[in-house]
């Protein structure tokens, strides 16, 4: 008999974390809840980081997650920018690992490909089909629909050689 799992999709930045949790049954995808936890960029790296731990950790107790999913990071031309962006993606994954949850890691391309079909799709194309597959789902980010697309990627390929291939490579890395 298959059990419903909660899944925690999380988009990392520095800035803004979106977070969004789905409940997977087989091809059933509930839609539970979304939100974007944020940094303050007045305050230092270290402070602004544990700003994003703390919300995170108040998501992982508020809403139990059992599994958690996390977007790669890509490398763009501004080597600080992408490194303050794997620091905030480090706190998206140690957070649910120290919490005792399986943490997969998909690229972005993937998750685009997933739940748009096409691994170029546009902000609003991921919006749109997060809203067909999950009708209730609301996000009051690009960044939470995004952590939404996460989960139904993970949820979509939990358990397969991709999921297992996804998380081998990120302790490769």
């Amino acid at each position: 008999m298959m059990h419903p799992i909660r899944i925690l999709g999380i988009d990392p930045g520095l800035r803004r974390t979106g977070w969004g949790l789905i409940e997977a049954m087989g091809n059933r995808l509930v839609f539970l809840a979304s939100g974007t936890v944020t940094s303050d960029n007045r305050l230092d790296l270290a402070e602004r980081l544990r700003q994003l731990h703390d919300g995170l950790l108040d998501v992982i107790a508020r809403h139990e997650p059992q599994e958690a999913a996390v977007e790669l990071t890509f490398v763009n031309k501004d080597a600080g920018a992408t490194l303050k962006l794997g620091q905030a993606r480090g706190v998206a994954m140690l957070v649910p690992a120290l919490h005792g949850l399986k943490v997969a890691e998909y690229a972005p391309n993937l998750v685009k490909k997933t739940v748009v079909g096409t691994g170029h799709a546009e902000k609003e194309q991921i919006r749109m089909m997060v809203k067909v597959l999950m009708p209730k789902a609301s996000f009051n980010s690009d960044d939470a629909a995004d952590a939404l697309a996460i989960a139904v990627c993970h949820a979509q390929h939990r358990g397969t050689p991709q999921s297992r291939l996804a998380e081998a490579g990120a302790g490769a890395r």
